[in-house]
């Protein structure tokens, strides 16, 4: 068979060859989808380096006091859990696997409008976690200051925090070009006749997505090199006894990092949007509501950074205007899901895998929401600020959320991708252990929080011991979930 004969179907983009075969034809490949999958493989790793982190958290909560390790390895443990599972998951996440794959295809271009800028915002991707990962092993000792660096514990702990910096720094570079890169290609590459409002609902929240990915992220960037200079010259940028101001390093870091949630979830919320139509075999409710309330969630998402601020003292007019910002952000969220829902009525479902995931995501991500709404209120913030509460809400966000919708945007695209199906009853299967495990993990987090667990925490007292067994049970589930996911995609069928 040759592909200079018309009859014929061209080459498989997983096996064709170019100049280079092997490895290294997929390491020097500018295929658009080729280079989705290199992301995929990249994520599986990092991810489960993450989950084993994770779960090595977990299992030194079962009890009171020291079981396996001491507080110094747990601070350092849940520094790289949430720079892994924030930095090279979630932020990345769907947009460079799922939207690298489809949005060219959906969108009737020939591949991205820079395709070896896409190639390389890969390799910078690699690099910055790679730099992440290291942080753990050279230096002073691995990282203790949490993922979100605050200041001025980074300024004056002797513990490696540049290289965990840098790397964050350098996956940021890697999210700018990818935004900037689908930006341009759905500005001018769409097919011929495809408008904007003919334009598949993916990309459309791909491009809300770029727009935060290409203005926010230079402000995280700026800010974690003024970290390194602060460690490294002693300016005072942050550091109070040199003159600098610790708080302006939390407005400048959530700044990036509360829009950085719509990165995560934007892309989430567009995969489930082409998955409930498909499964309900019916249009999809109200295109042009869901398409604004991607761009609202991008605008609105940049002004209600300080939500996270409330107990850092502020004046009390700040906090209510942002109080009022939280719960405007959240309608054009509601829009979204109430389209869903009203797809689904009275629509023909075809209740398979990726149509499970998505009810999954649907129900999560409604409980992230409403806590959020919760924590959004300046009266209950203050009580349950940096408590199990924040920490379970912010896992039904972004596990919940994000990870829920890129697990059904895999099952529903994986077919397209490799060309095979996989087995319904384990993913199902897969899909029982991983919903029942998620809120056995994290829901006796909300009843914990409330009783005043703080996160973060190496020890606790006895009251609240019976909440972190059952998470711990729940963490374990989960995990099975996830190796019976795992087994059922990479395991080929005969």
């Amino acid at each position: 068979m040759t592909y200079e004969n018309l009859h014929d179907s061209p080459p498989n983009y997983l096996e064709h060859h170019g100049k280079y075969k092997g490895l290294m034809g997929w390491l020097t490949s500018t295929d658009h989808k080729r280079i989705g999958l290199l992301y995929l493989y990249a994520m599986m790793i990092f991810f489960l380096v993450g989950v084993i982190l994770g779960e090595l958290m977990r299992f030194e909560l079962f009890f009171p006091g020291q079981q396996i390790y001491g507080p110094q390895a747990y601070n350092a443990f849940f520094t790289l859990h949430g720079i892994i599972m924030i930095f090279t998951i979630v932020i990345p996440g769907l947009a460079a696997v799922f939207g690298n794959f489809s949005m060219p295809i959906m969108i009737g271009a020939r591949d991205v409008a820079f395709p070896r800028l896409n190639l390389f915002s890969w390799y910078l991707y690699i690099l910055g976690a790679v730099i992440a990962l290291t942080s753990q092993f050279l230096g002073a000792g691995p990282p203790d200051t949490g993922w979100t660096f605050y200041a001025p514990y980074s300024i004056s702990s002797n513990t490696n925090v540049i290289a965990a910096v840098l790397g964050a720094f350098v996956l940021g570079f890697s999210s700018i070009l990818t935004g900037l890169n689908f930006i341009v290609t759905m500005h001018r590459l769409r097919a011929p006749g495809m408008t904007f409002f003919k334009m598949p609902l993916f990309p459309w929240s791909l491009y809300a997505t770029a727009w935060i990915q290409v203005l926010a992220t230079p402000v995280v960037g700026i800010t974690l090199l003024m970290i390194v200079a602060e460690r490294t010259f002693k300016i005072g940028f942050f550091d109070p006894a040199l003159g600098g101001d610790p708080i302006l390093y939390q407005h400048l870091f959530w700044i990036y990092s509360h829009p950085a949630v719509y990165i995560m979830i934007l892309p989430a919320m567009g995969a489930i949007t082409e998955i409930v139509p498909t499964f309900c075999q019916k249009k999809i409710f109200g295109y042009k509501a869901i398409a604004m309330s991607s761009l609202a969630i991008a605008i609105v998402g940049y002004f209600v950074w300080a939500h996270h601020m409330y107990t850092s003292g502020m004046s009390a007019t700040a906090r209510w205007v942002f109080s009022l910002l939280t719960f405007l952000v959240a309608v054009p969220s509601a829009i979204k899901v109430f389209n869903w829902v009203t797809t689904m009525y009275k629509g023909s479902i075809s209740v398979k895998p990726p149509f499970v995931f998505a009810l999954g995501f649907i129900f999560l991500f409604m409980i992230g929401g409403l806590t959020g709404l919760s924590l959004g209120s300046l009266a209950t913030d203050i009580h349950v600020h940096d408590t199990s509460y924040v920490v379970a809400h912010f896992h039904y966000i972004v596990f919940g959320g994000v990870g829920f919708a890129f697990f059904a945007a895999l099952h529903y695209w994986y077919p397209k991708m490799y060309g095979r199906m996989y087995n319904f009853k384990m993913a199902n299967w897969s899909f029982i252990f991983l919903f029942v495990g998620f809120n056995l993990l994290y829901f006796p987090q909300f009843v914990i929080g409330i009783m005043g667990m703080p996160r973060r925490y190496f020890d606790y007292l006895p009251q609240f011991e019976f909440g972190h067994q059952l998470s711990t049970i729940g963490g374990i589930l989960l995990a099975v979930g996830l190796v019976i996911m795992l087994l059922n995609l990479l395991v080929k069928k005969e």
